[in-house]
């Protein structure tokens, strides 16, 4: 194939994509398919039986997924006890989003409520460790709206 007719970026791909390591890849795409109505692309499978590779679709973007591979260094947010990563979902209903989470099996982490910037919002982690931040826009506000926003949250933290 000529190289110059190859995209460098291949159609449906965004210049970031998160690429998830889970301990059971096969059981979190099953998540992402309840939880976020996640779409499978591509599944590779390795001779161990352990995903190599997978490509899911939630909405007009795609996350990849691998099952651990210590050889790799690939470890999943449970084996490193934690991760300091937010995925973050932009949806339409954020409410029914969580709450299918949930029920799909995931963990609130932070309610989801009406934010300084505009969204309604919140925080959850899956049965795999990963961190997702799932938001709806409701209001369009400036930027000095924002910052007053933000100055009223934290002084109304530090008074609690």
């Amino acid at each position: 194939m000529n190289s110059s007719s190859v995209k460098s970026i291949p159609e449906g791909m965004h210049s970031i994509t998160p690429h998830l390591v889970c301990t059971n890849a096969a059981e979190a795409i099953k998540f992402y398919k309840n939880a976020f109505g996640a779409e499978e692309l591509m599944l590779l499978p390795g001779p161990d039986g352990k995903l190599v590779h997978a490509c899911l679709q939630i909405g007009d973007s795609r996350i990849m997924l691998a099952d651990t591979r210590d050889e790799c260094g690939a470890k999943s947010p449970k084996e490193l006890q934690g991760s300091p990563v937010l995925i973050h979902l932009q949806v339409e209903d954020v409410d029914t989003v969580f709450n299918q989470a949930i029920e799909a099996g995931a963990t609130q982490t932070m309610p989801v409520m009406e934010m300084f910037w505009g969204d309604r919002y919140g925080q959850l982690e899956d049965p795999f460790g990963h961190r997702w931040s799932v938001a709806t826009h409701v209001r369009d506000l400036s930027f000095e709206e924002i910052q007053t926003g933000m100055r009223e949250m934290f002084e109304q933290n530090s008074n609690s």
